[in-house]
């Protein structure tokens, strides 16, 4: 049945509708992917303080993950986003980077991105995390980074429990909104909120970070405060009396023509019963060596102060990286692991990494 029987459409109208709907399947373009790095090493893992083992590691050079992540044209420059990444045990074939981990410790969020910059709300790493990966050699290696172990990992042998270097609220931030500017002549910016939603995290945690990148040159500042933890972060029982924490980071890079070089250094003061203020300061090079190799090395010092009770953790890692494709690399290496009052810790590896 006709509704309107003698009504015809203006041959022009006709073309405007087609072209708007045309336009409406170009904006709703969407796409979605698949990716992740598979990281296994095997040899002789040796923490300060703690026996030899002989055994295969997963995500040491770099935690091994598999992630999801997708984004929708809204149209007028605007596109919506998500991601959803989850750390896991290539060794053991268990999920998360640790016994207690949370399933999406890596990433879960949506937002939305656009000539302003991005806006994501969920779960993702920190800007001073970011910063910290960036400018040193191993990039963000919790098994073998002596900047990413001195600042973050929880896996330090023994004397972690007396050292107490790592940062209280983990690498990545849940419950939190994400702000990234866009690129300003070589300069952007990161700043993150994370709510305490009431109970033991108190919260909230705040913080930042400025990028620059300008030719052989690359630099950052960055700051952050906590007062709640994450399934990642350090225990709030390590120190008794634990009111907040605040660490501050600076970073640089700069590429020679034979090699580039890596400078940070930057303080940890947590308050509590007995403030704890750690200083942590690491050098580091990657040396190219033809067109698919490269030696890599860092050296990291980190000084704790809680009164009487003083500390210094020394690591340097040496290692040779060889890339067979873009997506595949193999690696020689070794780390000395030093901690005041323990045994010195060797670990020699061979590793593939693999990203897809």
């Amino acid at each position: 049945m006709q509704l309107f029987p003698h009504a015809r459409l203006p041959h022009a109208l006709l073309c405007a509708l087609f072209a708007g709907l045309a336009g409406s399947a170009v904006h709703a373009q969407s796409s979605v992917s698949i990716y992740g790095l598979v990281d296994l090493s095997a040899g002789q893992f040796q923490n300060a303080g703690e026996a030899k083992l002989k055994r295969v590691e997963s995500g040491r050079m770099a935690t091994s993950y598999i992630g999801f992540a997708g984004t929708e044209d809204l149209g007028g420059g605007l596109k919506a986003t998500f991601a959803l990444e989850s750390f896991f045990l290539a060794d053991s074939g268990t999920s998360g980077r640790f016994g207690p981990d949370v399933f999406w410790a890596r990433a879960a969020n949506v937002g939305v991105a656009g000539a302003f910059g991005s806006l994501r709300a969920g779960r993702a790493g920190t800007p001073l995390f970011v910063s910290t990966l960036l400018f040193n050699p191993f990039g963000d290696s919790f098994g073998y980074s002596p900047a990413i172990r001195q600042w973050y990992s929880n896996n330090k042998g023994a004397g972690n429990r007396i050292f107490q270097t790592p940062l209280i609220g983990d690498s990545g931030w849940s419950n939190a909104v994400f702000y990234g500017t866009p690129k300003f002549g070589g300069f952007s910016a990161n700043v993150a909120v994370s709510a305490g939603e009431g109970g033991v995290n108190r919260g909230p945690n705040y913080g930042g970070n400025l990028l620059y990148t300008g030719g052989p040159l690359a630099a950052t500042v960055a700051y952050q405060h906590v007062e709640a933890n994450g399934p990642g972060g350090n225990s709030l029982l390590n120190f008794p009396g634990f009111d907040k924490q605040t660490a501050w980071q600076l970073g640089a890079s700069y590429s020679l023509a034979m090699a580039k070089l890596f400078l940070q250094y930057g303080e940890i003061t947590t308050d509590a019963t007995t403030e704890v203020k750690t200083r942590n300061a690491q050098v580091g090079a990657s040396v190219p060596v033809g067109a698919v190799g490269a030696v890599l090395a860092s050296y990291g010092e980190s000084k704790r102060e809680a009164g009487l009770a003083d500390y210094t953790s020394k690591t340097l890692t040496v290692a040779y990286d060889h890339s067979f494709s873009k997506r595949t690399d193999a690696y020689l290496l070794v780390m000395t692991d030093k901690l005041t009052g323990f045994d010195t810790g060797h670990t020699y590896t061979v590793g593939l990494r693999h990203k897809f």
